[in-house]
């Protein structure tokens, strides 16, 4: 059997180490040195994912127990809100559209009863109108019936007139040739003359 000897060339943490005559490492270099990555060193392995499993399940308890339903709380008022919003608008919409049918009725309501005042207002001048025309061509046809008979009077008083200047004025030329003038013959000589010329 090969005996082995070490052998420390130097001092401190800078000393090499020697195994039969090769150099193996310096100090605490060849010390970690041989040892690697702790996390891919597969003899922690086991102890990795166990706390792994301990840290998922805290975090699942936490997320579970307190951010989840304050999350689901938060979007559940938020849902609430955007369906009253929703409800509200729908509501205000339909309010809208009976505002908007009443407008339209009480405008045509409004036009009806324009169009019928209109109507009642012309008929009523209308019947005005024909009273006062009747009334007219009542006082114009009793002007023409009096102008008529004021005619009439003053023809028979010209012609009386005419009669009676006739008669003196043929009494007169009788009276003036020298004759005597005979009443009844003159009275019937005017009265065949003005006869005679009417017809």
């Amino acid at each position: 059997m090969e005996e082995e000897t070490h052998e420390v060339v130097g001092h401190g943490a800078d000393a090499a180490v020697t195994h039969g005559g090769e150099v193996v490492g310096h100090g605490a270099d060849a010390a970690h040195g041989s040892a690697g990555i702790p996390q891919l060193d597969f003899s922690t392995f086991p102890n990795q994912i166990f706390w792994l499993l301990i840290a998922l399940i805290a975090i699942y308890y936490v997320l579970s127990r307190v951010a989840l339903p304050r999350i689901a709380a938060v979007l559940a008022e938020r849902q609430g809100t955007i369906t009253n919003d929703l409800a509200a608008a729908e509501e205000l919409k339909l309010k809208a559209q009976e505002a908007e049918t009443s407008y339209n009725k009480a405008l045509a309501d409004a036009r009806s009863e324009a169009q019928r005042i209109a109507a009642e207002a012309k008929a009523e001048i209308q019947s005005e109108l024909d009273a006062a025309i009747a009334e007219a061509d009542q006082e114009i046809a009793a002007k023409s019936a009096e102008s008529e008979t004021r005619i009439g009077e003053i023809r028979a008083s010209a012609m009386t007139n005419v009669e009676t200047v006739a008669k003196e004025t043929a009494e007169a030329i009788v009276t003036a040739f020298g004759g005597t003038p005979d009443q009844a013959a003159v009275d019937q000589a005017v009265d065949a003359r003005l006869k005679g010329g009417a017809a």
